[in-house]
């Protein structure tokens, strides 16, 4: 083999890409990473690590404003945001050396930057210049997706990407979709001291009980909601933006974030002249193993439109490795749980009780809300509910949902639960440690067998 012959290629170095290439080093292959734009992905440049970091920010500041104990005085004043986005920088770039450059080094695999173009089904370019290998996983990641929205490039807009580089704090605000990216941009903002207007369903794929628990903290924030869609925008007086809505309804504000999903990004990697096929939405169509329709190349993480976590994406990026090299492996997705890093938390782990009765499960449902959790109340904050989704017949869990403050803490006891088919009594008679967020499940547990209040640890 020459320098430019390789067992495996991966496009890409976000999560499903390092991952891919760790796999094919454990297997003994020679593997290239090829990348076109900063290291490290959509995670670590513009994900999750930027938006929790200003999340994680944005909340000291909220509970400072909002302190529960009088008794122990707290302040907030204004916000230096172009410090508060250099900070965010400094730890993109540790991270980057740390969970990137150091590990590629430490597993042995280069990265060759250029621009990846397959030029027919068996030869990838990188730069013009070719590079072969015996398969190749593709590993691009997704972009924000802009809806076709009239007026919509007519006016300045942002999207989670370019917010989370702004310098200057706008007084207001329009966010224009109500999934996990909407909902935490909004509240992000909302807590750094901008007037944010939501203009969207609030969680649309969630237990409506939880929803409804965000839905009254955004309002207690000051969020206003305009559960519509967006029908135009246009240019408003005072350089503002105009949002309309289907029923008439306009919501103003001195910025738009336009926050409606995410595309496959796979500009000019040339999947047509690869017979790498795209669903209706520009995803790359794979089957259960991460084979695309081109038996040579494989694809995982968010360009397949799998469910958009890093772990997943990097699951997906171990699966992807392994097929291409010979061993064909699944992903298996039980108990897969999520997190919406709000104030509270939106979590949740398995199947609601409306995917539960599509499957043709007979399922029953219990809600504990937070006035009954301890951990809630000695914290004054008694916001929130937990639900549990069960099969009546075999009494396993399949579904765990949340609104807590730390609900995405209790989703790995969630998940262990799912995969590993405990039932509601397994919950029930197991230790929780009192005092706890986690303790919501050994609690919501025992909703089954009485509605009777008990004691705190009874």
């Amino acid at each position: 083999m020459n320098e430019n012959t390789w067992d495996l290629v991966v496009v890409g170095t976000g999560a499903a890409a390092m991952a891919a290439g760790i796999e094919a080093r454990s297997r003994g292959r020679r593997v290239l990473l090829v990348e076109h734009g900063p290291l490290g992905g959509t995670c670590l440049n513009i994900g999750c690590i930027p938006s929790k970091n200003l999340l994680a920010a944005a909340a000291q500041r909220h509970r400072a404003l909002t302190n529960p104990f009088p008794m122990v005085p707290t302040t907030a004043g204004g916000v230096d945001l172009p410090a508060l986005m250099a900070g965010k920088q400094n730890l993109i770039e540790a991270l980057r050396q740390a969970k990137y450059q150091d590990v590629a080094a430490a597993h042995g695999f280069p990265i060759r930057h250029g621009h990846a173009r397959f030029v027919d089904d068996t030869t990838l370019h990188v730069e013009d210049e070719p590079v072969r290998a015996a398969a190749y996983v593709i590993a691009t990641g997704a972009a924000p997706h802009l809806p076709d929205l009239p007026g919509l490039h007519d006016v300045a807009h942002l999207t989670s990407t370019t917010a989370m580089e702004q310098q200057q704090l706008p007084e207001s605000m329009v966010v224009i979709g109500g999934g996990y990216v909407g909902l935490e941009q909004a509240q992000l903002w909302s807590h750094l001291g901008v007037h944010v207007t939501l203009v969207g369903r609030v969680a649309p794929h969630t237990e409506p009980e939880v929803a409804d628990v965000l839905r009254a903290a955004f309002l207690t924030d000051g969020i206003q909601i305009v559960e519509e869609h967006a029908v135009a925008v246009e240019r408003g007086a005072d350089d503002t933006v105009l949002v309309h809505t289907a029923s008439g309804h306009t919501a103003a504000g001195e910025r738009l974030l336009v926050a409606t999903g995410r595309t496959a990004d796979t500009t000019g990697l040339g999947l047509d002249d690869a017979g790498v096929a795209t669903d209706a939405r520009g995803f790359i169509v794979v089957d259960p193993h991460q084979r695309t329709t081109n038996p040579r190349i494989y694809a995982a993480g968010d360009v397949t439109g799998a469910p958009q976590y890093v772990y997943v994406a990097a699951r997906t990026g171990h699966a992807a490795a392994a097929g291409a090299l010979g061993d064909p492996t699944p992903v298996d997705y039980r108990g897969l749980p999520g997190v919406v890093f709000t104030t509270p938390q939106l979590a949740s782990a398995g199947l609601t009780e409306q995917r539960a009765l599509e499957l043709g499960h007979t399922c029953d449902c219990r809600v504990l809300t937070a006035h009954d959790l301890p951990r809630a109340l000695v914290n004054q904050d008694p916001r929130g509910v937990l639900k549990l989704v069960i099969d009546v017949h075999s009494r396993q869990i399949l579904g765990v949902h949340a609104a807590l403050d730390g609900a995405g803490e209790l989703m790995l006891a969630a998940t262990y639960a799912i995969k590993f088919g405990l039932t509601i009594d397994d919950i029930a008679d197991t230790w929780a440690p009192y005092l706890t967020m986690s303790e919501a499940l050994r609690l919501a547990a025992g909703l089954f067998r009485t509605n009777t209040p008990t004691s705190c640890c009874a």
